[in-house]
């Protein structure tokens, strides 16, 4: 009910299939399940931690707590929303049922428009088919496309809620791919290097970087309870920057005192860091072969290795506190 949006073309026809026992896809839904279950309570979960005392009163912070909560709660819906499509896509496969792919690493995206094909991609195509491909897409005119485009995003911000912080979101991201087009040069893929300045790689972490930048800008207004919070939590991220980095580097400052200025222990903090490095490292070594195909290849000492180690991180790290999916809510 709540999983990837899934067609009926796809689906029904699976309902109507004998589902044999397989041991191969039952050990496959297991993992994915369990690596779902490890975003949600151990990373998102605690992230969650500090998301959740920053914005519920931002007015107490300015500077870094704006910016590594908001930089945390991007991470944090991220993997709420991937490990619950995750779990739901495991469950399926477990029973024999073929879910599509709902996240493909939308952090590691180089453009908005090549995020909204790696974010939430049911949703995304769904509003594509049923929304913008009617509007007429990109068939049209140059400023009927651009209102094409603006008009899904906002109408997407609206179906995640009545609120005027979701129309911001939306309308952001509808910006964003409006701009992008009208700065867009030439049709086709251009060629590689070596007439462009600069290393590929280089090239390729600053539209990384520049893409989540701006994503995580426009999760500001997601996140917060109305458009004045969201505001002031925009301006008072740079606005404080200094003053906040200068009491984190004062040496007359306890560390732990630091840490709590963040509204974290030193200890979570410093968690929170080594399992969102964890969460990017699965995540580039997908980009060659998925993690579940590496583990089955790899020696049976390794792959039950890593399954005690999965578990056993739930287990001494997991959050158990009553907190739903964020993706229950839309």
């Amino acid at each position: 009910m709540a999983g990837p949006i899934e067609r009926a073309e796809n689906l029904l026809t699976q309902l109507r299939q004998k589902h044999e026992f397989n041991y191969q896809r039952l050990t496959d839904g297991l993992k994915l399940m369990a690596w779902g279950l490890f975003k949600k309570v151990v990373i998102a979960d605690r992230l969650a931690l500090m998301v959740n005392q920053v914005y519920a009163d931002p007015a107490d912070y300015q500077g870094i707590p704006l910016l590594m909560a908001t930089g945390f709660f991007a991470f944090q819906i991220y993997c709420d929303f991937s490990g619950y499509s995750d779990m739901a896509i495991g469950a399926a496969q477990v029973m024999g049922f073929r879910l599509m792919e709902n996240f493909r690493r939308p952090y590691l995206a180089k453009s908005i428009r090549e995020f909204w094909g790696r974010w939430h991609i049911s949703l995304s195509t769904w509003f594509r088919d049923y929304l913008y491909i009617p509007l007429g897409g990109n068939r049209v005119v140059r400023w009927r496309w651009y209102y094409n485009l603006f008009l899904t995003f906002v109408v997407s911000g609206l179906w995640h809620g009545a609120n005027w912080t979701f129309l911001a979101w939306g309308a952001l991201h509808g910006l964003y791919l409006v701009l992008e087009a009208a700065t867009a040069s030439g049709n086709g893929p251009k060629p590689d290097y070596p007439n462009k300045k600069g290393p590929p790689a280089l090239k390729r972490l600053l539209q990384v970087g520049s893409t989540f930048a701006l994503v995580c800008l426009a999760w500001i207004f997601f996140r917060a309870e109305n458009i004045a919070e969201a505001w002031y939590i925009l301006y008072h991220s740079f606005s404080g920057f200094s003053r906040s980095l200068e009491i984190m580097m004062d040496p007359t400052h306890d560390l732990q005192v630091a840490y709590r200025f963040l509204g974290y222990s030193r200890a979570t903090f410093l968690l929170s860091l080594l399992l969102l490095s964890v969460l990017l490292g699965v995540e580039l070594m997908q980009r060659q072969q998925s993690l579940r195909r590496r583990l089955a290849a790899a020696p049976a000492y390794l792959r039950w290795s890593v399954y005690n180690l999965v578990v056993v991180a739930l287990i001494l790290l997991g959050v158990f506190s009553d907190t739903e999916f964020i993706y229950f809510q839309f």
